[in-house]
C-alpha cells in the first residue's frame, strides 16, 4: 500500500513523518532504501527535538550517505521561494519535478528491468537442487585360474577391494564343471562414482588379486 508525505518542510509535514517512523528505524523495514533517500531529499534540514522520531532516522540515513560519499561537504543552504533572486526565476521552470517530492510515492509499480533484476536475485538465493547419481546392480562372474585356487581366499581378494561409491553383496560358488567353481558376486555402484570396466580392469584382475582371479564377466547389469 503506497504511502504518502506531503509539505516535509512544514511542522505538519514533520509531524506527520515524525508519526509515521514511530516503532520504525526506517520508511520500508529495518534497512535503508531508496525510500529513505527519497523522503530524505524532500526534508530541507535535521528535524527538531520535538520530532524525534524523525530526527534520529534523519541521522541515520546522514551516516549511511557520508559513508557512501566521503568528499568533504562545504553546506548548503535553500532559500524561501519568495526570497529568490530574480536572476534564479528562468530555473524555477524545472522545480516541478521537485516539488513532486511532496507527495511521494513510495510503493509505485516496478518497471521489468526492476522486476527481473528482483527474480534474478530471488534465484540466485535458492539453493540449486543436486541431482542424485543414478545406481546400478550388478551380477558378477569371477573365473579362478584352475581346480587348486582356494575360493575362499578368491572371494577375500575380491572384497578388499574398497572404493567410494561400491558395495558388495550376497555371493554364492557355481560348478563350472571338471572341478572347477566360479564365484557369482553382486555389487551395487553409484554410477557417477564408479566405472564397472575401470574396476575389473585396474582392481580384479591386477596384482595380488590376479594371484586368484583369472578373469571377470558381467552377467547381469540393471539400473536401479
Amino acid at each position: 500500500m503506497a504511502v504518502t508525505f506531503s509539505d516535509l518542510h512544514t511542522e505538519e509535514g514533520l509531524k506527520s513523518l515524525n508519526d509515521f517512523l514511530s516503532g520504525k528505524t526506517y520508511i520500508s523495514g529495518d534497512q535503508l532504501t531508496k525510500d529513505d533517500i527519497k523522503v530524505y531529499g524532500a526534508v530541507s534540514e535535521k528535524p527538531s527535538g520535538s520530532f524525534s522520531n524523525a530526527a534520529t532516522w534523519y541521522d541515520a540515513v546522514s551516516s549511511s550517505l557520508a559513508a557512501s560519499f566521503p568528499g568533504k561537504a562545504q553546506g548548503v543552504k535553500f532559500t524561501a521561494s519568495g526570497a529568490a533572486p530574480a536572476a534564479e526565476a528562468p530555473a524555477k521552470a524545472d522545480a516541478p519535478a521537485a516539488e513532486d517530492d511532496d507527495d511521494l510515492d513510495l510503493f509505485g509499480d516496478e518497471t521489468e528491468d526492476e522486476k527481473k533484476a528482483a527474480e534474478e536475485r530471488e534465484a540466485a538465493k535458492k539453493p540449486a537442487k543436486k541431482k542424485e547419481s543414478g545406481k546400478s546392480s550388478i551380477l558378477l562372474d569371477v573365473k579362478p585360474w584352475d581346480d587348486e585356487t582356494d575360493m575362499k581366499k578368491l572371494e577375500e581378494a575380491v572384497r578388499s577391494v574398497e572404493i567410494p561409491g561400491l558395495t558388495w553383496g550376497a555371493s554364492k560358488l557355481v560348478a563350472v564343471g571338471y572341478g572347477i567353481k566360479k564365484l557369482q558376486i553382486m555389487m551395487t555402484i553409484i554410477d557417477d562414482l564408479v566405472s564397472v570396466d575401470d574396476l575389473i580392469e585396474e582392481r580384479l584382475t591386477v596384482e595380488p588379486i590376479n594371484e586368484y582371479v583369472q578373469s571377470c564377466d558381467i552377467v547381469a547389469f540393471n539400473k536401479i
